[in-house]
């Protein structure tokens, strides 16, 4: 089960991005219970992912990076933002989800602003990293 860990990450983080996506689009049609769907969606597949990603680090520790190519600055360029922005995130989502769920939908949209597209790139580049570190 552990070395099928990084796929089952890989896999969270697909998911989030997709879901962060519809309720993006959703949210800009005025589907405003849709959106609230893809967002619980997108929630509860990163609550899987982080769960899934302490397991799995916690027995196999850090993993380096394999290639000694011109791919490792790259990887290391995608990896830095990742891990600073990813560490962030968790708090600014909690307090941006509590807004909505109390009904204070200005807050929760001025803070939706900056904290999406962040989680967009924290998920997406997990993907990316997964490739470069596991597939590649």
């Amino acid at each position: 089960m552990e070395s099928n860990l990084p796929a089952i990450n890989a896999t969270f983080n697909l998911i989030s991005t997709v879901l962060l996506m519809f309720g993006y689009v959703n949210i800009r049609k005025g589907n405003k219970l849709v959106h609230r769907r893809f967002m619980i969606g997108a929630l509860i597949s990163s609550t899987l992912f982080l769960i899934c990603y302490v397991i799995y680090h916690y027995s196999a520790g850090s993993i380096p990076y394999p290639h000694n190519d011109w791919t490792r600055p790259l990887y290391f360029t995608i990896l830095i933002p990742h891990v600073i922005l990813a560490a962030l995130m968790g708090p600014f989502i909690v307090v941006m989800v509590t807004h909505a769920i109390l009904g204070n939908f200005e807050k929760h949209k001025r803070l939706a602003r900056f904290v999406w597209p962040v989680w967009i790139f924290v998920s997406l580049t997990g993907v990316i990293i997964f490739y470069m570190l596991y597939i590649r």
